[in-house]
């Protein structure tokens, strides 16, 4: 499955064309701020896929009751990009495990290879796992850390959060992920260029929250 989210006009909108505008993504602080936000508004998007149970609360009035998370998510990031996105969804989310996964593309003579060589998560079996990353570009990364993922137990569903998406990116997961999952993004671009970027896309990420690495 897979969700569009600025398919619909939003407030969500602005933050986007912020991230995505080349003269006001220079402001390093205000790119982190609205890669923040836009975890904040997809986890509550996210959050109407949940299971809940009702509780009651006494009000200085009364008793009322409210539909409750049954069970919190498992939010996992991969470093660096990831961060600010996942704060985002931590701020909503904020009794939620958490998990951390070290992926990045390491360019080849023929094809982009993913490498990854740090994952720190805790139990996933029959969990909800939320696996945040800003760019669904290829795919590679997101198939390659749910692999790793599998080491820690089998999770009952993954929700897939970026902030952009490539159409290559989603059919790639479409064919090689097994477990039931959905694809949530802010936008699906029009496609990978020659060096596997997404266009337009916003450009590198951890580069414009962190400065460019060496």
């Amino acid at each position: 499955m897979l969700v569009i989210l600025n398919q619909h006009a939003t407030l969500a909108n602005q933050f986007l064309f912020e991230l995505r505008d080349n003269s006001i993504q220079q402001n390093r602080d205000r790119f982190r701020m609205n890669m923040e936000r836009l975890g904040e508004l997809m986890a509550y998007e996210i959050s109407k896929k949940l299971k809940y149970k009702q509780r009651p609360v006494e009000t200085p009035l009364g008793t009322s009751k409210v539909e409750m998370l049954s069970e919190h998510p498992v939010l996992i990031t991969v470093l660096r990009a990831g961060l600010p996105y996942f704060d985002g969804f931590k701020n909503y989310f904020n009794q939620a495990d958490c998990g951390f996964i070290g992926a990045y593309r390491k360019e080849g003579e023929n094809e982009i290879a993913i490498n990854l060589d740090y994952l720190a998560t805790p139990p996933l079996n029959g969990r909800t796992v939320i696996l945040i990353d800003p760019m669904l570009a290829t795919g590679k990364s997101f198939v390659q850390s749910v692999n790793a993922l599998l080491k820690h137990g089998t999770p009952s569903y993954i929700h897939i959060a970026a902030l952009v998406a490539a159409p290559e990116g989603v059919e790639y997961i479409r064919q090689k992920l097994k477990l039931p999952f959905t694809i949530w993004t802010w936008a699906l671009d029009e496609k990978l260029n020659e060096h596997a970027y997404i266009v337009p896309g916003l450009g590198d990420a951890g580069d414009l929250c962190y400065g460019e690495k060496i």
